[in-house]
């Protein structure tokens, strides 16, 4: 087991310390994100979800425009964008200026818009700036913290990409690639996720969560982010509505490996496991 190691973020030109695991709330503004209870379309929904989140413990909302579900329906950087634009300042006018919004964008234009116009504070980019060429530069220019995760190929294909000589190695290699050139931008605060469920199968998702404490060499937060994932509920035989308890245990397996960030559907349940895995590494 290991101790939760405190961080900071520098958010909004505010250096913010974080001395327990975060809860990041899931709120999608998409019509075919694969869990339908997380897709909101208007303000009003927008609001009261986001509220919802709050008061169950979501210290941070990750907002996303764009289904990375494979078979999603392409989404035009124009729809995004302004898909974005309604969450964020909804969230903004109506429910908090001071919750921690993150945006789940590959797009470099996109995040630069949702964080210079739009009060966004933190860049959450699937494909670890593979998919945008000027994703690094525009995260260097912002100054925000990026969510670097792991992928390969794009949502629609990297099911055909699960090909590893040993899937930890090769995450932990890749990812400490990108930090190293990340670093060469001056980009600084930066939040590790090892993509579960994107370009790997269900045995290597679960060989991933086994060694998730290895991911600490890269001396990074690290986010896991596999709330109702079909690695739970395919291993189960269930549905993604069915998978909170799945979900859950797995969340609480991270939480004792040192995770800093869960990244969530169901906030009440995620700050639940914070607080009994707290008390059982500090009492």
């Amino acid at each position: 087991m290991r101790k939760f190691v405190p961080f900071s973020l520098n958010l909004r030109g505010h250096l913010v310390e974080f001395t327990r695991p975060q809860i990041m709330g899931i709120l999608n503004v998409t019509p075919d994100s694969f869990y339908a209870a997380s897709r909101q379309f208007d303000a009003d929904s927008i609001a009261s979800y986001a509220e919802c989140m709050i008061a169950n413990g979501a210290d941070m909302i990750d907002l996303g425009a764009y289904s990375s579900r494979p078979g999603a329906d392409e989404v035009t950087e124009k729809e995004e964008i302004a898909r974005l634009e309604l969450g964020i300042r909804t969230i903004r006018e109506k429910v908090s200026d001071s919750v921690i919004i993150s945006i789940d964008t590959f797009r470099s234009e996109a995040a630069r818009i949702a964080i210079e116009e739009f009060g966004a504070d933190i860049i959450n980019d699937i494909s670890g700036g593979d998919l945008d060429k000027n994703m690094y530069a525009t995260v260097a220019s912002l100054g925000a913290p990026y969510i670097l995760m792991h992928m390969r190929g794009t949502p629609s294909s990297m099911q055909s990409m699960t090909e590893y000589e040993d899937v930890t190695a090769d995450v932990l290699a890749d990812l400490a690639r990108k930090l190293s050139i990340l670093n060469d931008y001056g980009i600084n605060d930066v939040i590790v996720d090892p993509g579960f469920g994107f370009a790997k199968t269900l045995e290597q998702n679960y060989r991933l969560m086994r060694n998730l404490e290895l991911f600490h060499v890269l001396g990074r937060p690290l986010l896991i982010g596999i709330s109702r994932k079909s690695m739970i509920y395919k291993a189960i035989d269930r549905n993604p509505e069915d998978a909170l308890t799945g979900t859950t245990v797995l969340n609480t397996i991270s939480l004792l490996q040192g995770a800093s960030i869960l990244r969530v559907h169901d906030a009440r349940e995620a700050s639940d496991a914070v607080k009994l895995v707290n008390l059982t590494l500090n009492s």
